[in-house]
């Protein structure tokens, strides 16, 4: 606990602790969220510790910046008196930061960012300890537009978030099936259309060799076959009859 009063590892555990909760709860870094962005603003530099995109574009804002210092004193103290105006401390901190948290405005800072942010408070106890000195802290938040969380609720939040991805991602796997579903049905329309074009070529074909397979045999060959008859012919040598082609082709059909 003596190495959490220094502001930056305090603030890196924090981060930590943040990153923890957003893996157990199953979102996927450089994906659903992205943490240590920095935006600009008129009056002040800020820079929230995460981001979580929600479907349709949305974000949410989360802070952990959570100021921890008189926390770390109360449980240090020796008596309980000192323990109680520690932890009395403790709360009028996390009152201070809501209202600070409330005056950025990290919501117009986002576009179509929801219109709240998240303070994350890295342990159960932090919370308890705060509601028990402040029990009107949550309310406070609300009216700062700060939602206070600890790791269990920012857990149920992120696993909502990712539930409602998996459901985004499942309507965005319907619509391609539909239109993959158009698509192919367009195709085979129009490769049924060819093949009847084909088949009707090929009909034609058809036609075309059995009228010359009968003009052949009727004008020519009745002709050439009389060269037998007048033993001028080669010995062993005769001119086969040629036979129309009498299948038909296939229609293409479809029920």
């Amino acid at each position: 606990m003596t190495a959490l009063r220094t502001p930056g590892v305090r603030g890196h555990w924090g981060e930590m602790q943040l990153r923890r909760v957003v893996e157990m709860a199953g979102m996927v870094d450089h994906c659903d969220f992205v943490t240590q962005t920095v935006v600009t603003s008129e009056e002040a530099r800020i820079r929230p510790d995460l981001l979580v995109r929600l479907p349709a574009g949305k974000t949410i804002v989360v802070d952990a910046k959570t100021p921890l210092e008189a926390y770390l004193l109360a449980i240090e103290a020796s008596d309980e008196q000192t323990r109680r105006a520690r932890f009395a401390d403790h709360a009028r901190q996390v009152r201070a930061h809501l209202m600070a948290l409330g005056r950025k405005s990290y919501w117009e800072q986002f576009d179509q960012a929801p219109e709240f942010a998240v303070l994350f408070l890295p342990g159960e106890c932090f919370f308890s300890a705060a509601l028990e000195s402040d029990a009107s802290l949550i309310e406070f938040g609300v009216e700062q537009n700060i939602i206070l969380a600890t790791p269990t609720t920012l857990i149920v939040l992120l696993r909502a978030v990712a539930y409602g991805w998996r459901q985004e991602k499942l309507a965005q796997n319907a619509a391609e099936i539909s239109a993959l579903g158009k698509e192919l049905y367009k195709r085979l329309s129009d490769m049924g259309e060819h093949l009847n074009k084909v088949g009707k070529g090929l009909e034609r074909a058809v036609e075309a060799y059995n009228s010359a397979v009968g003009s052949f045999e009727g004008r020519v060959l009745v002709s050439a076959r009389k060269f037998a008859d007048l033993k001028t012919a080669p010995l062993g040598v005769e001119i086969a009859a040629l036979e129309p082609v009498e299948k038909g082709v296939r229609p293409v059909q479809g029920e």
